[in-house]
C-alpha cells in the first residue's frame, strides 16, 4: 500500500507557475494506490478556472474526489484524493474553523480509511482540529492513514495529540518538507494504524523543489507476515 501526501499550493510551483502536468511527472513515477493533496482549487480563475482534480485524473488515470473548504476567486478551494482503484464511501468532515473554514476530505477502500488534513492556523485552532479527527475516527475498526499538511511540527502538542491514536511514520533523512527549495520545517506527515499490522517499506520526503512549495511525503505500508 502506497500513500503520497502532497500539498500543491493550488498548482504554483516556487516558480509560481501554475503548472498541473509537472505535478502529474512527479506523482506518477511514484506509482502510489493513494494520493491525499491538499490546496487544490475547482474553477478558480487564479489558476485558469479548471476543475484541478478533474485535470488530475485525465493526467495520472487514477480517479479523483474533491472537499471543498470555502469559495474563492470565482471557484472553490479545498482538497483533494486520487485512487487507484475507485472508493467504496468518500465525505467531507467538517473542522473547527480558525481564519478559515476546515475539512477533512476521506475515502474508504477495501483497505483502508484515508483521510486526508490540512490543518490551520493557530496552534490551539489546529489542536482542536485534531480532536475532532481522533473523536470521529475513534470507533473505526479497520486500518485509518490520516495524512497531509498539518502545519505543526513533531513535537508539538498537535502531533503528540495525534501520536496517541496514530503511528506517525518515521522519514528517512532528510525529514523537512517545507519550503521546497530550501526546507527548514517538517509539517507534512502521514499517520497509520493498527501500528503493529504493518511494517514500512519506504518512508521518506520526495526531492521535489520545484512544482509546489511543500515537498511531497511516501509511505509504502505492508501487512506483517506477508512476503513482498
Amino acid at each position: 500500500m502506497r500513500i503520497l501526501a502532497y500539498n500543491i499550493r493550488h498548482g504554483a510551483g516556487m516558480d509560481h507557475v501554475v503548472d498541473l502536468p509537472r505535478l502529474a511527472a512527479v506523482i506518477n513515477p511514484l506509482q502510489a494506490d493513494v494520493v491525499l493533496l491538499q490546496e487544490v482549487d475547482n474553477g478558480v480563475r487564479r489558476s485558469g478556472g479548471v476543475d484541478q482534480m478533474a485535470e488530475f485524473a485525465q493526467l495520472t488515470g487514477m480517479t479523483p474526489y474533491f472537499g471543498k473548504f470555502m469559495d474563492h476567486d470565482g471557484g472553490e478551494y479545498g482538497m483533494g484524493i486520487l485512487t487507484r482503484e475507485p472508493a467504496l464511501e468518500y465525505a467531507s468532515l467538517q473542522l473547527p474553523a480558525g481564519e478559515e473554514p476546515r475539512f477533512s476530505l476521506w475515502v474508504r477502500s477495501a483497505s483502508a480509511v484515508f483521510v486526508g488534513v490540512h490543518l490551520y492556523r493557530t496552534e490551539q485552532e489546529r489542536l482542536a482540529q485534531a480532536q475532532r479527527l481522533i473523536e470521529t475516527f475513534a470507533d473505526e475498526e479497520g486500518p485509518v492513514i490520516v495524512a497531509g499538511d498539518f502545519n505543526s511540527e513533531p513535537n508539538s502538542v498537535v502531533m503528540e495529540a495525534l501520536s496517541c491514536h496514530w503511528q506517525i511514520a518515521p522519514k528517512a533523512s532528510p525529514t523537512l518538507t517545507f519550503p521546497a527549495d530550501e526546507p527548514s520545517k517538517e509539517i507534512d506527515f502521514i499517520l497509520y494504524r493498527p501500528a503493529d499490522s504493518y511494517e514500512i517499506v519506504e518512508s521518506r520526503v520526495v526531492d521535489e523543489r520545484l512544482a509546489s512549495d511543500h515537498r511531497p511525503v511516501l509511505l509504502e505500508l505492508r501487512p506483517k507476515g506477508t512476503i513482498s
